[in-house]
């Protein structure tokens, strides 16, 4: 029998609390159950999208598991937001949000009910950082389970994702394509169960938090309807006896260095830019000091040899076509760029883990580059500062762009009115766009930017074209872009003082991004300048808006 957590606070042991021993029974537990440790199994599972709309078939599987194991598997649910659904309009203000939700919806229950310990079963974007940031506050044994990856779409012989269906919007308005073609890609770009396929955010971050120790091996590179995930259940069920047993709880595995692993990763595949906000949100749940610094200090050591989209050309699909994320792993820690003495939900090391993985086979495919032919010798995250970003932004930068733009600013107060400027040819090579008024407090929400540079990469100026903001990028995003500029135009920062015709420069040379105007000028320009009105006065979002710290902060929302 598994000793209970110690650090539990489950009170059905003790016969003074007869209500709760009442409310067991009446869900059918028997008196061995009793004793018996309790594995809440939360999911994110919900009908409204492909990413998660198999998860809580695979919390059931679980839970059968847990019992086969001599557990009691609890089933809950907490919210998802669909990215790719809510793209482009006024819903993806809630998508940011929805992190902070699961992870305060977590804790909610978790700590309500008292359960011993956590698997966390996780689709879209927010459901991975959300579902560690809960599991950093209840120190309790957990896992994150990943529902894997879809499926790639095909349309006359081309693979398609779902950045296939933003960027045939942009062909459209350009008139390169016709509304049939047009309607065939929106039909066959996703076709089942999955998250989004290539290295954008789920599968970024799915990949790196089984880099940083929370996730199973291969969990992350199955994809979602492969037949190796019907065994996902019983492994974990498997895994979580044995950190009961051991009583290994997520204190125990992350620190530092297993952060700077997941970072490591997240550099070597050109991960999403998302990453850099979620593993600052995680160390804070941890209490570990990890910063903007710390990222571009890992980016600079860690060279980009993955060949994914959305600026490569392969998919997740066809990372577990060639050894899964452990053998991509291997290859890095056998290269010096990872720490192998980190603990894993595994109860071994990571290097343990890796031990019996078989190395890649560099001649046989080129999906990923041995560091000697890097697609670029530094990680694709950079980090900017200038006058245009004092506080840091967030550059995604695969080398492919150039590493210098400098052209003149088109401004845009959001989201739609950009896209509605783009669409009518408002924009021309060399300029830069500016989005501003997006950030966490402004949009509020920190929505993502990828229907205004899928349309900019679909009208044929992805090459030509920059793009800043204080908003964030979706993973699927590429092209020059710049994010997460802080201070946001919403607290006074400088983004919020550009005019439409000043120069701005961008170096990922040197990592700067200024407007090139005298101090002097600026100054004139905040004496002038004046908060907007909140977009909301009561609900999540004004709550979000008042809570939210920067994004150089990872927009946590318990840091005041």
């Amino acid at each position: 029998m598994i000793e209970l957590n110690k650090h539990s606070k489950r009170l059905t042991q003790d016969a003074s609390q007869p209500a709760s021993q009442a409310m067991l029974y009446a869900l059918g537990l028997t008196d061995e159950d009793m004793s018996k440790a309790q594995v809440g199994i939360a999911s994110t599972g919900y009908d409204g999208n492909p990413c998660n709309m198999h998860l809580n078939q695979l919390k059931e599987e679980v839970k059968v598991e847990c019992k086969i194991a001599n557990m009691v598997g609890l089933g809950f649910n907490t919210i998802g937001v669909s990215d790719g659904i809510s793209m482009g309009t006024s819903g993806m203000n809630y998508s940011l949000v929805s992190r902070d939700i699961i992870a305060d919806s977590i804790e909610t229950v978790m700590n309500a009910q008292s359960y011993d310990a956590l698997i966390a079963i996780v689709g879209c974007d927010k459901n991975m950082p959300g579902a560690v940031m809960a599991m950093l506050r209840l120190n309790r044994p957990s896992i994150m389970m990943y529902g894997g990856t879809i499926a790639s779409g095909n349309y006359k012989g081309r693979k398609l994702n779902i950045v296939s269906a933003f960027e045939a919007l942009g062909q459209k308005v350009a008139g390169d394509i016709e509304e049939e073609e047009y309607k065939e890609i929106i039909k066959r770009a996703i076709p089942g169960a999955g998250a989004c396929g290539g290295m954008y955010t789920a599968n970024t971050m799915a990949s790196a938090i089984e880099c940083m120790g929370f996730a199973l091996p291969y969990n992350s590179s199955i994809p979602a309807e492969n037949p190796s995930k019907q065994s996902e259940a019983e492994r974990h069920a498997a895994a979580i006896k044995n950190l009961l047993e051991k009583d290994i709880k997520p204190l125990d595995i992350i620190s530092k260095k297993s952060i700077e692993n997941a970072i490591a990763l997240v550099n070597a595949l050109g991960g999403s830019t998302n990453a850099v906000l979620h593993f600052l949100a995680i160390a804070h749940a941890a209490d570990i000091e990890f910063t903007l610094e710390d990222f571009q200090r890992v980016s600079d050591r860690t060279p980009l040899v993955a060949d994914l989209k959305p600026s490569g050309k392969y998919l997740m699909e066809d990372v577990h076509g060639i050894g899964g994320t452990p053998a991509i792993m291997k290859y890095l820690l056998e290269g010096g760029y990872l720490h192998g003495d980190c603990i894993t939900v595994t109860g071994k090391t990571l290097a343990e883990n890796l031990v019996n993985i078989q190395a890649i086979e560099f001649e046989e495919q080129d999906v990923i580059f041995p560091t000697d032919k890097a697609l670029k010798t530094s990680g694709n995250i950079q980090i900017l500062y200038g006058n245009l970003a004092t506080e840091g932004a967030v550059a995604k930068i695969s080398g492919k762009e150039g590493l210098l733009f400098e052209g003149k600013a088109v401004v845009f107060d959001g989201e739609q009115v950009a896209n509605s400027g783009i669409s009518k040819g408002e924009v021309n090579k060399g300029d830069v766009v500016v989005i501003r008024y997006v950030g966490p407090k402004g949009g509020p929400g920190m929505p993502e930017m990828l229907k205004p540079t899928s349309l900019i990469m679909g009208a044929g100026l992805g090459k030509s074209v920059a793009l800043i903001t204080d908003g964030r990028f979706s993973g699927g995003t590429h092209g020059f872009v710049v994010g997460h500029i802080t201070p946001e135009a919403q607290s006074g920062g400088t983004i919020g003082l550009i005019k439409t015709g000043d120069k701005i420069r961008i170096s990922a040379q040197d990592n700067t991004i200024n407007v090139l105007l005298s101090e002097e000028e600026l100054a004139q320009r905040r004496a002038a300048w004046s908060a907007p009105v909140p977009k909301h006065k009561k609900g999540i979002l004004y709550k979000y808006s008042k809570m939210v710290a920067s994004a150089s902060r990872g927009c946590v929302t318990d840091g005041f």
